[in-house]
């Protein structure tokens, strides 16, 4: 019998929520979407007919926590799509909160927490009281699915003090791409880049860290010609107001915009490295996540670049793989000291990795429903 889950997320229109529906759909579940927007309401996502429930805003915690009290005044079509479902997946606290409302008693709800938002970690008044909401939450919660054992180890474990069961599914691709991306030049012209072009960054996916896009500014305007950067993506309009016109003021650097799927081996061809360095919440949630950008990059055969000491970093050490940097502003460096032969060992080890490490397998979507189900039962 094929169950059905009910998957509450908090933007319709996240590529990683469409991962994760792919991936539910693969394992043999029936999904029920719903959720909020950042841009556009969906009609489907990839293939789930979508519940649209209200525009959220990223960063303005305020502005969702009044979306997520309007959605629960007139819940009704909501209501019905989670309590005839077996399994309430809910993405992000806002959503944990919606499905605690609303599922029947006894009902298998699960916890997806992707990403720690700074207000959960700060010492003043709010930050305890939603601290104190998220283990009333979780108190309802069945299971928590992280992205990163840092989230376990160092949130949920020490801060929460979580003792139920913890699943750990990385921010993994859906699929290799289906032929190998080509490697791009890499002979020396005596200056530190390759013969056919300068050394090439890509900064892809959600554009949220204004001290990245200084690092890489700065870089590209003293390298003098022997560095570009491509950057493209979504940016954050609580960070960014003109990101296009920013990116702009810098010869060197490129943004061609928001991509698809389909577009990830070209961009990825253009490029020698995959700028996975994240500052936006320096010290917390970027010390800890396991960004997409990490497994896309190494999917496409592109070596990753990361600080040493934080997860992402240690993730590259154990797997022998990546650049890893003792600070962002280190890259310059690194790159000038880079030799061909150096960049094509690098670049070897990112293409030798298994797939098992960057990419899912159909076994582990069937893994993850399974797991869902003995939850449920």
């Amino acid at each position: 019998m094929t169950s059905t889950i009910a998957y509450l997320v908090h933007d319709l229109g996240d590529a990683a929520v469409a991962r994760r529906v792919e991936g539910l759909s693969a394992g043999g579940a029936a999904v029920r979407l719903a959720g909020f927007y950042r841009r556009a309401a969906p009609a489907s996502v990839a293939g789930a007919p979508a519940l649209p429930l209200g525009r959220s805003h990223d960063a303005r915690l305020g502005q969702r926590a009044l979306l997520v009290l309007r959605t629960l005044a007139s819940p009704r079509r909501l209501k019905a799509l989670v309590r005839s479902s077996d399994i309430v997946v809910a993405r992000n606290l806002e959503m944990l909160a919606i499905g605690a409302a609303l599922a029947r008693p006894g009902q298998s709800l699960v916890y997806e927490c992707l990403d720690i938002h700074r207000k959960l970690l700060g010492t003043g008044l709010a930050s305890r009281a939603l601290r104190l909401i998220e283990r009333r939450l979780l108190a309802r919660t069945a299971r928590v699915i992280v992205s990163s054992p840092a989230f376990e180890r160092d949130y949920f474990r020490t801060v929460q003090n979580w003792h139920g069961p913890v699943d750990l599914i990385e921010n993994k691709v859906s699929a290799l791409p289906s032929a190998p991306v080509p490697a791009p030049a890499s002979e020396s012209n005596g200056l530190g880049a390759p013969a056919g072009g300068p050394w090439t960054i890509g900064w892809f996916g959600m554009l949220r860290c204004r001290r990245s896009l200084v690092i890489l500014s700065r870089l590209v305007a003293r390298a003098d010609g022997r560095v570009r950067v491509l950057v493209a993506g979504i940016p954050s309009p609580d960070v960014f107001a003109d990101l296009p016109a920013e990116i702009a003021r810098t010869p060197g650097m490129e943004y061609v915009g928001p991509y698809r799927p389909a577009d990830l081996p070209r961009l990825y061809g253009r490029v020698h490295f995959a700028w996975c360095i994240d500052y936006f919440e320096e010290g917390l949630n970027s010390a800890w996540l396991l960004p997409n950008r990490l497994y896309e990059s190494l999917a496409h055969g592109v070596v990753p670049v990361a600080l040493a000491d934080v997860e992402t970093g240690r993730w590259l050490e154990a797997a022998g793989v990546g650049l890893r940097l003792t600070e962002g502003e280190a890259l310059g460096k690194a790159l000038e000291a880079l030799t061909p032969d150096s960049y094509a060992a690098l670049s070897e080890a990112a293409r030798a990795l298994p797939r098992s490490a960057v990419a899912f397998s159909p076994e582990d979507h069937r893994s993850l429903v399974r797991q869902l189900e003995t939850t449920a039962s």
